[in-house]
């Protein structure tokens, strides 16, 4: 029996599905969408898309995206030198640059190490990190402090903690953020895990 779609809608509803957290009828909504809009909002999509993959690459220090060498916060002279952050995406960047609370420099990791899935510190920006943070003290400015921020999972914590023991000889401390309750949420609906997590990270007042 002939399919009531298209090829070329058939193949568009299958690039969208193909995309995280994308299902069938998403894909589908996105396609017709994109179908009825006005041919210069298709253009203008399709342009951003092939631009995406032409003009971004890593920066070469921290592994951010980039549209040069350097991304722009490596190349700001204002930010915080002997301070650095590592993430596991460049999601997370995003995420801590929007608080405003944090000054100094990044390393995005693109992962964590997670032996059931076969990722191991190899295939991960853990060697650069490492050199990096080498780098920094044979100049005679090692780094003060590196954070890790790694999400708080199994795989995360194992990250944190392999990247700790590598990195404790060369720097001036290694601190993890804190976990706990979030902002607005209820102890009930908390599991235990996390609220382990805010009894050890607990504080004066």
């Amino acid at each position: 029996m002939a399919s009531p779609v298209i090829e070329p809608v058939a193949r568009l509803i299958e690039a969208f599905a193909r995309l995280p957290g994308i299902g069938p009828k998403t894909a589908q909504r996105l396609t017709f969408h994109i179908l009825r809009a006005p041919d210069a909002e298709a253009r203008t999509l399709a342009a951003a898309l092939i631009a995406v993959r032409d003009q971004v690459v890593f920066c070469t220090q921290c592994f951010n995206i980039s549209d040069a060498d350097l991304c722009p916060l490596c190349r700001d002279p204002g930010r915080d030198q002997r301070r650095l952050c590592v993430v596991e995406e460049p999601l997370d960047v995003l995420a801590l640059e929007r608080t405003a609370e944090f000054k100094g420099l990044y390393h995005v990791l693109h992962g964590a190490i997670s032996p059931i899935d076969g990722v191991g510190p190899d295939r991960l920006r853990i060697r650069e990190l490492l050199a990096r943070a080498d780098a920094a003290k044979r100049d005679g400015a090692p780094f003060e402090e590196i954070i890790m921020a790694t999400n708080p999972t199994l795989e995360g914590e194992a990250t944190a903690m392999y990247l700790a023991e590598r990195l404790g000889s060369v720097v001036g401390s290694v601190t993890r953020i804190a976990r706990g309750i979030p902002v607005g949420g209820d102890l009930e609906y908390a599991d235990e895990i996390t609220l382990i997590r805010a009894l050890q990270g607990r504080r004066a007042v």
